[in-house]
């Protein structure tokens, strides 16, 4: 009699998905991004195809700039005015966007009004702010406050608008009181649309305190480019713009970290 045995099992070591693979972090790229930037610019200005100065004269200036303390002092004036008119922006615009997204009478209301001055271009208003505030420190806060208002009160509007219908009557079928359920449900569903409102009102702010800084200003990094373009000092002028641009990204990042932060419950890719 035959017998017949199974053919033996050779182990086989797993294999990884085929969609797997490694993935390099951000960072990475965005310093490959920063040393490819920096090559091209010094490259542009060695050939002499732009009127523009190297990174090396660049960097020369701005430790000038730091050691006499001028671009720490233009950087704090800037920073200062920019958070405080961002702040003032913020807190008046998110209250305002939540009442016109959740109250259709005050949505009648006010809509007009702000869809109206958001055509306005902030930097528009500066000569008239300017003619009636004076060339203190306020119009310059208010004309930031502007810029950041209309990012912001629109983006936390769309927000509340935005929210599924379907959560918030499943809500008020378990009994929700309509304060349970624009605490619970509406503010955490708008959180991602004002943080990016946030983010784009941040950016307008910059710009506007660049504009702002430049009639009627003492000290700021808009002032010292103006002050620069006078007297033809470029290398000044590209120290301002890199600040500028350096701690505007510092503060985006941060508000990129507050984002993913507060709303941890939202798929990502």
């Amino acid at each position: 009699m035959t017998v017949v045995t199974a053919p033996e099992k050779t182990p086989t070591t797993p294999q990884a998905p085929r969609g797997a693979r490694r993935t390099v972090h951000p960072l990475v790229f965005n310093l490959i991004a920063v040393v490819l930037g920096i090559a091209l610019w010094a490259l542009t200005a060695a050939a002499g195809l732009a009127d523009i100065p190297g990174p090396l004269s660049v960097s020369s200036r701005a430790r000038e700039l730091l050691s006499d303390g001028t671009l720490t002092e233009d950087a704090l004036a800037s920073l200062q005015r920019v958070l405080l008119g961002f702040a003032l922006g913020t807190l008046v615009a998110v209250p305002v966007g939540f009442l016109m997204g959740w109250y259709p009478v005050a949505r009648g209301l006010l809509e007009p009004y702000v869809q109206f001055f958001r055509t306005i271009p902030p930097l528009a208003l500066i000569p008239l702010v300017i003619v009636l505030m004076g060339i203190g420190e306020a119009p310059k806060i208010f004309v930031i406050f502007l810029a950041a208002f209309m990012s912001c009160v629109v983006a936390a509007f769309q927000g509340v608008t935005g929210v599924d219908r379907t959560l918030i009557d499943a809500a008020r079928v378990l009994g929700a009181s309509d304060r349970t359920v624009f605490l619970k449900v509406v503010i955490p569903a708008s959180t991602p649309f004002i943080l990016v409102g946030m983010r784009i009102g941040l950016g307008a702010a910059w710009a506007t305190v660049v504009a702002a800084e430049m009639i009627g200003a003492q000290k700021g990094l808009g002032f010292e480019m103006v002050h620069a373009q006078t007297y033809y000092d470029v290398p000044t002028i590209f120290v301002g713009l890199i600040t500028i641009g350096v701690i505007g990204l510092v503060m985006d990042r941060l508000l990129l970290l507050a984002e993913r932060r507060l709303t941890a419950w939202q798929e990502r890719r």
